[in-house]
């Protein structure tokens, strides 16, 4: 199947965004993990392939799965896309996936998350039931290991970064890829990683087509804070190539909130806190009334003028008396 043709996103080339996923293709570089593989095309930066290997004690063990990744152009402040080319008997093929907190709004996601947190995640999904979920896919474990054993000679034909490009077969890019990571002393550890818990998955054409459309202007043009997430992504491995667990990560949740303004309407004539307030617990204290002249007192300045003129009476008066 011929891959989907995409517009590569004019974004300049020292932006956070570019800085970001440039950071996120080295980490994996350099810390590989022997369960799946992903990389960018060299004429685009917003386009990745990837190939991960079917979990284990599951029809899909020994299976060879590949796909591509979208990133939007605002990423991360938006979730990557993923489809699957390499049929598994869970997933449809070329359907793309969308990973979220709630599985129904991708303005859940969390910006420090990267490609590798959403790479764990699709690899544990696809143990999970579908449960009539549009886009999954009932097949038997039969036909599920039947098609992990064909995914193996399976062959992207849409400009694969992977291994040595476009002709090779599954096994053979996976296969170089482990003896990579084994030189480099990468071992099972990798399946240390785990997924967020909060972590969801769904499905790009059901998703609240609505939902934060209006605010990317404000995030794209909130340049300190894109700064901010280009170099606060979550790594999951160390540099010996062990998983670590990614806890939910509170700074995120404030960032989030802080580029999603929220109205400030005023009740009773008292202005009501803003989304980000409430979540630090701030109070903001009420102005202080207007009080009038009886409560506050005469002003200094009066006081002074009064004694000016005063003092001017007497003068005259003495005068007038003494004259």
């Amino acid at each position: 199947m011929p891959p989907a043709t995409t517009t590569t996103p004019k974004i300049p080339s020292k932006s956070p965004t570019i800085r970001r996923i440039l950071k996120e293709a080295q980490e994996l570089s350099t810390s590989p993990s022997p369960f799946f593989l992903a990389a960018p095309l060299e004429t685009d930066l917003f386009e990745w392939h990837f190939t991960l290997l079917g979990p284990p004690s599951s029809p899909f063990e020994g299976g060879l799965y590949h796909g591509r990744i979208n990133l939007p152009p605002n990423y991360p402040l938006r979730p990557p896309n993923f489809r699957f080319l390499t049929p598994s008997g869970r997933f449809e093929v070329n359907r793309e996936i969308c990973l979220s907190i709630s599985g129904h709004h991708e303005e859940t996601w969390q910006p420090a998350w990267g490609i590798r947190t959403a790479l764990v995640a699709l690899r544990s999904f696809m143990e999970t039931d579908v449960k009539g979920q549009l886009g999954g896919l009932e097949a038997g474990g039969e036909v599920r290991r039947r098609l992990a054993g064909e995914s193996k000679g399976w062959v992207c034909g849409g400009g694969c970064p992977l291994g040595a490009g476009v002709g090779r077969k599954n096994e053979e890019v996976m296969g170089e890829h482990v003896k990579l990571c084994e030189e480099m002393g990468v071992g099972e550890g990798g399946e240390g990683e785990k997924v967020p818990g909060e972590l969801k998955m769904g499905w790009r054409d059901e998703m609240g087509e609505g939902k934060g459309k209006g605010k990317e202007g404000e995030e794209e043009s909130d340049g300190e804070e894109t700064a901010r997430l280009a170099e606060g992504f979550v790594q999951t491995t160390t540099g010996q190539g062990q998983g670590v667990m990614l806890p939910p990560l509170p700074q995120t949740e404030l960032e989030r909130v802080e580029r999603e303004p929220t109205p400030h309407p005023e009740v009773g004539g008292r202005r009501q806190p803003t989304q980000y307030e409430r979540v630090m617990g701030i109070q903001r204290r009420p102005p202080p009334p207007r009080r009038s002249w009886e409560e506050e007192g005469v002003p200094v300045w009066l006081d002074r003028l009064i004694i000016a003129v005063a003092v001017l009476l007497i003068a005259a008066v003495a005068r007038v008396l003494l004259g």
